[in-house]
């Protein structure tokens, strides 16, 4: 019932109102943060200081306060009237079954990472739910244009996005972040997450698994702070990221350790990879991102064999990766003590080239400019 009523106040919108060409619309994982590409697509698009109309869709829109753009909550009826009325849609995942879009508008899919590691969509159809699989294909008939971060990624959206359209070829727009050279940032970021301003961040943020344990993100802390400190100086300290439906798991995880500080709910990966000194991750694609930074990064993967067989198949092999593997926690402290960083750095600047990356730290001025080409047609 509620969804014929959705559909009814759509069609009421889309036939009596008409489409404001300088409109644009941001949502990000269906309304649930400020982040990811739209984040740094509005933020480029305010600094600009055109006269844009810049709205944003968010579940808890009272959780925000941001400068140059408005707000309405996700789903209500301001939402429909915002989403049938805007020339131009951003998103990062795939839109509902409920957006009718109309001839005139312009629907940019930036979807959310630069380069997966897991398989995703076509190439994972057996692992996905049958009204998923719908809802993409529908989706993706509606996109104008697709975002990828490297010419590797391209080939895996011609493959299995189930889109004939145009793939893009910008860069992640919330990569940009990555390149700057801004110390008064990180430093505000450290603050935001209880920090000192001279502190030193390992970042751990493994990704989901299907069965809910804890046995894979206990890595040792107090071993691993000290083994950080031990070799590059100075005084860390390890933020975990779970992801958002392991909430719970960090709750129970700080039970028993207390040398850790939980980001998990701090909205912004992209400011933590920005303000970290290394990664630890599994099968996040957040190793991508963070590869442009030369950071270290060390995938810890006691798991894999299971992993791969029980959860998700990979793009890639571990092993070809140019990152750190570790299958123990006492391999974890010995990467670290023996951490090269010359031959660290040419096997990353080796994977990038190979996986042909798009990263130059304008992706965001880059995408609002084919905005502006295509906003009067």
């Amino acid at each position: 019932m509620k969804e014929l009523i959705y559909q009814i106040i759509i069609r009421f919108f889309n036939s009596l109102f008409p489409i404001r060409k300088n409109k644009v619309l941001f949502i990000s994982y269906y309304g649930n943060q400020y982040g990811c590409n739209p984040k740094y697509l509005s933020q480029y698009m305010v600094q600009q200081n055109r006269k844009w109309d810049i709205v944003w869709a968010f579940v808890r829109p009272k959780d925000y306060h941001i400068k140059g753009i408005r707000k309405v909550r996700y789903m209500s009826l301001a939402y429909f009237y915002e989403l049938c009325t805007s020339k131009v849609i951003v998103s990062n995942y795939r839109m509902t079954s409920l957006f009718r879009k109309r001839k005139k508008q312009l629907y940019i899919q930036t979807w959310h990472s630069s380069l997966r590691l897991k398989m995703i969509e076509q190439d994972a159809e057996h692992t996905l739910p049958p009204h998923y699989v719908q809802l993409a294909k529908v989706d993706s008939q509606n996109i104008d244009f697709l975002l990828s971060g490297c010419q590797y990624s391209t080939s895996i959206f011609k493959r299995c996005f189930w889109y004939n359209g145009a793939i893009v070829a910008t860069g992640t727009p919330r990569n940009d972040l990555l390149f700057k050279d801004n110390q008064k940032l990180k430093e505000n970021i450290l603050l935001k997450i209880g920090l000192s301003t001279t502190t030193k961040v390992a970042l751990y943020a493994p990704t989901f698994r299907k069965g809910e344990t804890l046995e894979y993100y206990n890595i040792c802390y107090d071993d691993l702070i000290h083994t950080l400190e031990q070799r590059f100086g100075g005084t860390w300290c390890i933020a975990v990221r779970l992801h958002p439906h392991l909430r719970n798991l960090s709750e129970e995880l700080r039970k028993n350790e207390s040398s850790f500080i939980d980001v998990t709910l701090f909205d912004d990966i992209q400011e933590l990879l920005f303000a970290s000194d290394l990664l630890i991750t599994d099968y996040s694609s957040l190793m991508f991102d963070f590869a442009i930074t030369y950071r270290p990064c060390l995938l810890y993967v006691p798991d894999l064999k299971e992993y791969t067989s029980k959860d998700r198949s990979l793009y890639f092999s571990i092993e070809e990766l140019p990152f750190l593997i570790c299958k123990t926690r006492e391999q974890l402290v010995e990467k670290i003590n023996n951490f090269d960083t010359t031959s660290y750095t040419k096997k990353v600047s080796g994977f990038l080239r190979s996986i042909g990356s798009y990263e130059t730290g304008n992706a965001s001025e880059k995408v609002i400019n084919l905005i502006s080409q295509n906003i009067h047609s």
